[in-house]
């Protein structure tokens, strides 16, 4: 287990690093890995594989694509706790504030005064341009208190999912890395700059094969993992001929010896049923302590889907139960500097999530949680990043770890598991057959007590610069005890340059002023 004087060298060994200063008189050597460095030229360079995947570009998670400051809106409604159930009166003042002209994007925000605010049933906000804000999280802020019967605290978004506009346009080349912006396809009239568009990687009855995912037996039954499609949303950045470049790169590879057919697909779509600019923050949500199973009723802190560039910060949260849910149709989230604390720990061996991602371009930023059995950061299945997890901290029997059937474009960047591990791995028939729950993502300068780090099929995943012990294991199910591959192990017990893979990258796309504009 690492000790507090280990972890606080480590630390202060990347800090020193971000800013090119020494560390106690002493000049500070750092690694570098071939697969990220800094070049000559100042700019990251890459080590790419023979079929051209390389680590991708991540810089564009988070609110608006990354790097722009969340807005304080201006205040429309406050709210002051009555002492009996306040449910009905906040819900009101999210209604009429719902109700109220959009003006450059926003409504306006709803602020609860200090004090405690008793909610007996769910807040939902099912408008854009709305932030319920509160009075701070300490003491002397506002407080929702969870009364009645166990429910979610948070509802946040509407139907969600982009309308098709356009037909299919198949990809035409045999192969399209991970990381990539562009890719041919079969006809290029269909599209131009600024469309959005859904990105269609089919999962085949091949590529299953491929993966090894055919074969999962559980009680004698047989488990499915992954079919139909899995689907992200991108902008077109430029057309050339039939070549179209997307404003963020793709997470996964696409292989035609395993897609084929139908193969990649590309077709326009509309967004427009997503809300935008919503924001939760500076406030503090209280559940009694909850020893319960994950198939019980429990309260829950906060649901988002359906919902792009909007945020979450300032947040405590005490004793809720799959806490923070981003569901599959969410993109540019920023989820700031919210704390989880459990006084007791879930029951069974199924375990709830504290933080789970599903969509697209979601940034975890300085949050932490605090409890045993329990996942503190998950992907949903079919996830396609970039989705990063940056300067978090997570304490207890606990783990960092991808969930189920495939996500794709993870970063675990300068994070602490130290008395747990962070897993990339697969999970065979684990859950109801989670199988290979993650590839082509990257653990870098982190801090756990271990690492399961694996390779699946025709994919990778790296743990960089990290410190703590790996560990090898087998397929969890499999007759065969024989251990799967391990991913890439590169400059283990050693930190690397960059410091933060994610902050280089936004600093180069952006500048430094994106940095400030986040909070570094």
């Amino acid at each position: 287990m690492l000790n507090r004087i280990g972890k606080w060298i480590f630390r202060s060994l990347l800090a020193a690093l971000a800013t090119g200063v020494c560390l106690q008189n002493r000049a500070v050597s750092a690694a570098e890995s071939e697969w990220a460095r800094i070049g000559p030229d100042g700019k990251l360079t890459y080590k790419t594989f023979s079929v051209g995947d390389h680590i991708m570009d991540f810089s564009y998670a988070g609110y608006m694509g990354g790097g722009v400051k969340i807005p304080t809106v201006p205040v429309k409604m406050i709210i002051a706790p009555s002492g009996s159930d306040d449910s009905a009166t906040i819900q009101e003042a999210i209604n009429k504030v719902s109700n109220m002209e959009l003006q450059g994007g926003f409504r306006g925000a709803v602020l609860l005064g200090p004090g405690i605010f008793n909610c007996s049933r769910t807040l939902t906000i099912q408008a854009s341009g709305v932030v319920l804000r509160g009075s701070g999280y300490g003491a002397a802020g506002s407080t929702i208190k969870m009364t009645g019967s166990p429910h979610l605290c948070l509802s946040i978004g509407g139907s969600g999912e982009a309308k098709v506009v356009g037909r299919p346009v198949s990809m035409t080349d045999a192969y399209v890395p991970s990381g990539a912006f562009s890719f041919h396809v079969s006809d290029a009239e269909e599209f131009q700059p600024g469309d959005s568009v859904l990105i269609s990687r089919p999962a085949t009855p091949a590529w299953v094969r491929f993966m090894g995912m055919d074969t999962l037996v559980r009680n004698g039954k047989q488990e499915h993992w992954v079919s139909g499609e899995v689907h992200t949303e991108r902008t077109i950045k430029s057309i050339s001929g039939n070549l179209v470049t997307l404003d963020v790169p793709l997470a996964d590879s696409f292989d035609s010896r395993y897609l084929n057919p139908p193969g990649g697909s590309i077709v326009r779509c509309d967004p427009g049923e997503q809300l935008t600019q919503i924001g939760i923050e500076n406030l503090r949500i209280v559940s009694p302590p909850q020893a319960v199973t994950i198939t019980q009723p429990h309260n829950q802190a906060l649901h988002m889907d359906g919902v792009s560039d909007a945020w979450v910060r300032d947040i405590e949260a005490e004793n809720t139960v799959n806490s923070f849910y981003f569901g599959d149709h969410t993109s540019r989230i920023t989820v700031d500097r919210v704390d989880i604390r459990h006084a007791v720990p879930t029951i069974g061996a199924a375990k709830p999530e504290d933080f789970w991602t599903g969509g697209t371009q979601t940034l975890v930023n300085r949050c932490s949680a605090t409890g045993d059995n329990v996942f503190y950061f998950s992907t949903g299945a079919r996830m396609m990043g970039p989705v990063v997890v940056l300067n978090c901290d997570f304490h207890g029997n606990g783990h960092i770890q991808p969930h189920m059937r495939w996500a794709t474009g993870l970063l675990v960047d300068n994070c602490e598991v130290p008395e747990s591990g962070i897993d990339l791995m697969d999970r065979g028939i684990m859950g109801t057959g989670h199988g290979w729950t993650v590839g082509w993502s990257v653990v870098w300068n982190c801090s756990a007590k271990t690492y399961t780090i694996q390779q699946p099929p025709g994919s990778m995943n790296w743990a960089i610069g990290c410190l703590g012990q790996p560990e090898a294991s087998a397929q969890p199910g499999s007759p065969s005890e024989a251990r799967l591959p391990e991913g890439i192990f590169d400059s283990l017990g050693t930190p690397v340059t960059p410091a933060s893979l994610y902050l280089e990258q936004l600093r180069e796309r952006l500048g430094p002023e994106a940095l400030a504009n986040i909070g570094y």
